[in-house]
């Protein structure tokens, strides 16, 4: 192989995960897959066709230019939704393209709706409205021209959603935030029906949502972490699994991250390691040299705290990691050879390393460090 590392993406295991997310909502809610930061690193172009072939008929994503790689990449025809950025001069595109997209400010509406006249095409919106979470939406106080404006340009704009986003409802300390938000949200949605404007769908529960709330499930949710087998949150995972007979994670980790031996390093007890003096060696010692490092998304925060797996058996890194390299103690890990399998992030025999636990050690969240790895880090398709 060309490239020093790569990533294996489970479709039994995506398969697994879809399979409980559907079990959750029930038959009548749609879900939206979300691919927002080339699919939480696990990759657009190989994440959308499998996640399409189990089954999945929408897919939200946050830019044009993310609507644009799943386009290309999807065998079959589908419904997508653009959740954040889109520039004005890309509206005609997306139009001309059936893609939906987030409409929270007027001038994406006036735009909308000018770029749809010419095309004498409906531009298809979801009006997503300020509900508490203070980041895009429309204020209440908007509201009636955004009501005016919908209803003068009824030939040119479909509403086919209505929308927010909820601050934090992957911990119960936001709960009476939530709460609040909830009524803001059902109280604008009357406000729209009120005036004759009934959209499509509502949606607003996110993966921990979800979870936490179920009457937020409306007409569709959208779901990122889950999907791909991780949880919101270690609350999100205790409130649901307190509720199970079944103590087990019903969750599959769909991504394992691979490298391999570039080399193999004898050091002498006391001799450093790498740059610096961060770790001197407390023995004699020998050292598994491995092609990744903080450019391949391997923080530098790991440096003398995160482990890999070598034959099934945990080797810590020591030393500072490099920009494409580290260094790992093979010391006690007998008959290891160079071009070694070596586990970043996955699991190897009975052992296996999570992202939750690089969150621990580096201070990063689950989503942070999946969307940090680089976009040309191979992806694999594998059972």
């Amino acid at each position: 192989m060309l490239h020093s590392s790569y990533i294996e993406i489970s479709k039994s295991a995506l398969q697994n995960n879809i399979h409980f997310i559907k079990g959750i909502i029930g038959p009548n809610v749609q879900l939206s897959s979300v691919i927002k930061g080339n699919a939480y690193g696990h990759g657009i172009e190989q994440f959308a066709p499998l996640a399409q072939a189990s089954g999945i008929r929408h897919f939200s994503v946050f830019s044009a230019d993310e609507a644009e790689r799943l386009l290309q990449s999807l065998p079959k025809p589908t419904t997508l939704m653009i959740m954040g950025y889109i520039g004005n001069e890309a509206l005609e595109w997306a139009i001309a393209n059936d893609i939906e997209f987030f409409v929270f400010d007027i001038d994406r509406l006036e735009e909308a709706t000018k770029v749809a006249k010419k095309l004498g095409k409906q531009a298809k919106v979801h009006i997503e409205v300020e509900t508490g979470m203070n980041r895009t939406g429309f204020e209440s106080s908007e509201l009636p021209q955004t009501i005016n404006s919908l209803i003068n340009a009824s030939d040119y704009i479909s509403l086919q959603g209505v929308c927010t986003h909820f601050a934090g409802a992957e911990s119960y300390q936001n709960h009476e935030r939530i709460m609040a938000q909830v009524a803001s949200f059902k109280q604008q949605v009357q406000q729209l029906k009120r005036n004759s404007l009934t959209p499509a769908q509502l949606h607003t529960a996110c993966s921990a949502a979800m979870v936490a709330y179920p009457e937020t499930h409306y007409d569709m949710v959208r779901i990122g972490i889950m999907q791909y087998g991780f949880w919101p949150s270690p609350e999100t995972f205790r409130q649901y699994i307190s509720q199970q007979e079944e103590k087990i994670d019903p969750l599959r980790r769909i991504i394992n991250w691979k490298s391999n031996v570039m080399a193999i390093k004898h050091v002498s007890h006391g001799e450093y390691i790498g740059y610096g003096t961060s770790f001197q060696a407390p023995r004699d010692m020998t050292l598994a040299i491995v092609p990744v490092g903080y450019a391949w998304g391997y923080s530098r925060n790991l440096s003398n705290l995160g482990h890999v797996l070598i034959k099934g058996v945990r080797a810590n890194v020591v030393g500072t990691i490099n920009m494409n390299g580290m260094m790992v103690d093979i010391t006690d890990i007998p008959d290891v050879q160079k071009h070694e399998e070596v586990v970043l992030l996955g699991v190897q025999g009975s052992e296996s390393i999570t992202v939750a636990s690089f969150g621990e050690l580096s201070t990063q969240l689950n989503y942070e460090l999946l969307t940090r790895l680089p976009v040309n880090i191979p992806r694999l398709i594998v059972d």
